[in-house]
C-alpha cells in the first residue's frame, strides 16, 4: 500500500513566491519524516497563483505522525482555495 496526496493550492500570485520560501521547511521535515517517499510544493507553470502538490508516504500512519501538527496559521491564512486528494494505491512497491 502506498499513499498518495495530490492536488492544487491557490494563493494570491503576487505572494506565491515567499509563500513557497516559507514552506522550505515543512517540506525538508516531510522528506526526512519516517515513512515520506516524497514531498514537493511546486509553483505551476502556466497559472500564476497556483501551487502543485505532490506526496507520497508508505502508509496512513506516517503520514497522520507527520500531519499531527498541522500547518502554521500564517500558512492557511494565505491559501484561498485548494483542491488536494487522497489516494491509497495497493500492490505497488514503494522503491
Amino acid at each position: 500500500m502506498m499513499i498518495i496526496i495530490a492536488g492544487t493550492l491557490w494563493v494570491d500570485p503576487a505572494d506565491r513566491d515567499a509563500y513557497l520560501a516559507g514552506c522550505a521547511t515543512v517540506v525538508e521535515q516531510a522528506r526526512a519524516a519516517p515513512g515520506c517517499l516524497d514531498f514537493a510544493l511546486s509553483a505551476d507553470l502556466v497559472e500564476p497563483g497556483r501551487i502543485n502538490v505532490h506526496e507520497r508516504w508508505e502508509t496512513d500512519e506516517h503520514l497522520a505522525r507527520f500531519r499531527g501538527t498541522g500547518p502554521e496559521p500564517e500558512q492557511v491564512a494565505d491559501v484561498r482555495d485548494a483542491k488536494v486528494s487522497r489516494y491509497r494505491i495497493s500492490g505497488v512497491e514503494a522503491p
